[in-house]
Parts: C-alpha cells; structure tokens; sequence
C-alpha cells in the first residue's frame, strides 16, 4: 500500500493544481444526481448519496450547486440517464487498469477508452482480467497528526477496520494523513466511529485495492502516468485504479 497511497496523495494535490477542477466538480455533480435519483434525497437513508456528498465536498464543490443537484436527481425530472460501468485492462509493462466510470452511452465510452489505451501502451481487456489482482475494500483517508496515531488505531480497529497506514507529509504544507484499509461490511461502522471520535475525514469510499504490485520504473512508469491522465481527462472516467509501483524517482519528477 505505501507506493500506492503516495501516489494518490500526489494525484489528489494535481488534482487541485493541473486545471482538473471543473471536470471534477462535473463528475461530482453528476454522482449526486444519479445517487439521489436511485435512493431519494436524503444522505441518512442513501449510503451512494452521503458518499458522493463527501466526494463533493472533498473538491470544494459549492454548497449551492450540490443542493440543485440533490433537487434535480431526486426529483426524477428529464435529463440524461447516467450509469456505473467498469472497464479492466493492462498499462504499459502489463500492469492492471480498473476504470470507473459514469456513462450515458457505454458503447462511446468503450471506444474511447479504448483509443486512449491503444495511444500509450495498453490495451482493454475483457471484464474480469485483471479483478484477480484487486480486493473491494472500504478506504477512508484521516487528516491528523502523527500524536493521534495510537487513539486513532484503537477506535478504527475497534470498529473493524483491518489496516491503518501513516502517510508522512511529502511537503511542508501537507496536512499529515493515515489510510485506514476495512472489510466492505465494516465500512460504515469504522467511519461512523471516525466520526464519533472528532476526527476529519479528507476521503471515503468503497474501491478497488490492489492484492499484489507490479513495480514500474523508467519510461514505463512514465508513459503509464500519462496513460492514467488521458484517462482521467475522460469526461466519463471517474476513478482509474492500477496495481503498478511506481519508483520514488518518477513520482518525485511530479
């Protein structure tokens, strides 16, 4: 988990930096008016809503636009029928790819995808190629400094949780955060706790980790950092998960 946690903290920092904000915010949005259309408007009764309100909140999406997205999907009103689809395929140096997206045409978003893939060494693959190497965990992100480390372990793993990582800063403007890794069905039960314990949740969700490492360096690792950002500027793509270690040096150049 450690290449892996490094390199989404330096994704959620480009995030906010390399002019991704708008795309994000669009993504967010869309997430909320999808959830409130299937499970109704109100986060205490619909775990998809809560989860997209917090992935919102996360990107600073403004309280006013959330709001009308909340209205517009629970309203049923006319508008596109968006939809989750997952794609699985290799990077280059064979690497695994899961792609989520959130789609209203999945035949124009395979294309695309694939396009993308074939222009920077990977390819798609059928569905289930690469899940092998993925576990479904819940992945909660905590920003709190390293003396909350022995509290923060017993309310976490009292709730369930089943690992906990301390990410160091990687600058001196970094808020240090601790990846907190649960069972699907613990989930909840970890964040609330969490919650309980007054301590600031910077990211939650249910996702993908990866079970083994591929380790990339040089021009592969490279070239696959530019693959995943092609794919992130996707506007279907929501989230791109890979298995692929990445060397210290690379992430270093970003």
């Amino acid at each position: 988990m450690a290449g892996h946690n490094k390199w989404s903290k330096i994704k959620r920092k480009k995030l906010v930096t390399d002019g991704r904000r708008s795309k994000a915010w669009t993504m967010c949005l869309r997430a909320v008016m999808m959830a409130a259309r299937q499970g109704g408007g109100d986060p205490e009764f619909n775990f998809p809503l809560r989860t997209a309100i917090d992935e919102a909140k996360y990107h600073n999406v403004p309280k006013d636009n959330l709001e009308r997205a909340i209205k517009k999907g629970a309203g049923g009103g006319e508008g596109d029928d968006y939809e989750q689809a997952r794609y699985e395929g290799y990077g280059p140096g064979g690497v695994a790819l899961v792609i989520d997206s959130l789609t209203n045409n999945k035949t124009r978003t395979a294309a695309d995808l694939r396009l993308i893939l074939s222009k920077y060494g990977g390819n798609l693959g059928a569905m289930g190629c690469v899940s092998f190497s993925f576990e479904t965990k819940g992945r909660i992100v905590v920003s709190a400094p390293a003396s909350d480390e022995e509290r923060l372990f017993e309310i976490a793993a009292g709730a369930g949780a089943d690992d906990i990582q301390f990410d160091p800063p990687t600058d001196d403007d970094d808020i240090p955060t601790f990846t907190i890794l649960t069972p699907v069905a613990a989930f909840m039960a970890v964040r609330q706790a969490l919650e309980a314990g007054k301590f600031t949740i910077a990211e939650s969700r249910i996702e993908p980790i990866p079970t083994t490492s591929a380790p990339t360096s040089g021009d592969a690792a490279r070239q696959l950092l530019t693959l995943v950002d092609a794919l992130e500027d996707n506007d279907d793509v929501q989230k791109v998960y890979t298995n692929a270690d990445i060397a210290d040096d690379v992430l270093a150049e970003m």
